[in-house]
């Protein structure tokens, strides 16, 4: 099992925990392939963190799977904007801290057993 951490992102957690919940669980390479044609930031930046972990383990993406993938929410950039009659209104800019899990697929074992074997 490998991991790959991406800390500080500029990035809204609540909108990259869509794009990680949908490769949680795939195989890396078709989560590299469906992460790669869709068109968001989340999208881009999970695609990095998981082709790192893959990396990280030394793997081939064909052979792993992506056990999690976890989005938390960093510090927020609080900034002002300026309004009418001398006012302000907050604005927050989220980071988001993007935490991938990899880990090689186990071959299922076949459980058949021949007519004379006895459990």
């Amino acid at each position: 099992m490998s991991t790959a951490t991406l800390k500080y992102t500029r990035l809204s957690p609540t909108k990259a925990r869509l794009i990680a919940r949908e490769v949680q669980g795939m195989n890396a390479e078709l989560a590299l392939a469906s992460l790669e044609f869709t068109p968001n930031k989340a999208a881009k930046l999970i695609y990095k963190t998981i082709a790192s972990a893959v990396a990280n383990g030394g793997f081939e993406a064909s052979s792993v799977h992506v056990i999690s993938c976890r989005v938390d929410a960093g510090p927020v950039l609080r900034r002002f904007m300026p309004r009418a009659r001398g006012r302000a209104t907050p604005i927050r800019k989220p980071m988001a801290h993007i935490f991938v899990e990899v880990d090689e697929v186990k071959e299922k074992k076949s459980s058949k057993k021949s007519k004379g074997e006895v459990k």
